[in-house]
């Protein structure tokens, strides 16, 4: 399991890691609307998966408004970003921050999502950092585990990944 540390101190992940060359697991998370959300409903479209603890705090944003701005850029390409604030805090931030291009799917209710790709923190009930490529048919092509949960991601490698496969 990947050793992955939230402000210098080591966390507990739940679940398995997931690996490139896995078949995604399965999940279910929370668009918006309340309407479940599976692996199933992401096959079709190569897929990023950026995962952060919470929409509210500076990287998260940051992430957030990246991956938007990449999403404008990538035809073929859709970009959801899972955490596990509430669907509203989540609908509300978006519109706050003009994010249009990023589908933003909630984990709250029962760390599904978290638990199936190893990104859990047991002691936080929060999801750590990292991102993930899916290709149309659910495999996954790459991972990031962001070894320190508060630092930014590989932007630019989960970005390649995924206009390698389009």
């Amino acid at each position: 399991m990947a050793n992955v540390t939230f402000k210098g101190n080591p966390i507990t992940l739940l679940g398995n890691e997931v690996k490139v060359g896995d078949v995604a697991p399965e999940f279910t998370v929370l668009a918006n609307d309340l309407s479940p959300v599976t692996v199933e409903d992401l096959k079709g479209n190569v897929t990023v998966i950026s995962v952060i603890p919470s929409i509210d705090t500076g990287v998260c944003d940051a992430q957030t408004r990246r991956f938007n701005e990449e999403a404008a850029q990538l035809a073929g390409v859709r970009i959801v970003t899972i955490s596990v604030d509430l669907p509203f805090a989540q609908k509300r931030w978006c519109g706050a921050a003009g994010i249009d291009n990023v589908q933003t799917l909630s984990d709250h209710r029962e760390l599904s999502f978290g638990k199936a790709f190893g990104v859990a923190i047991e002691e936080l009930r929060l999801l750590t950092r990292s991102v993930f490529v899916l290709d149309t048919d659910g495999k996954v092509v790459y991972t990031e585990y962001v070894p320190e949960a508060t630092d930014h991601p590989n932007y630019e490698a989960a970005i390649l990944a995924a206009k390698a496969l389009v």
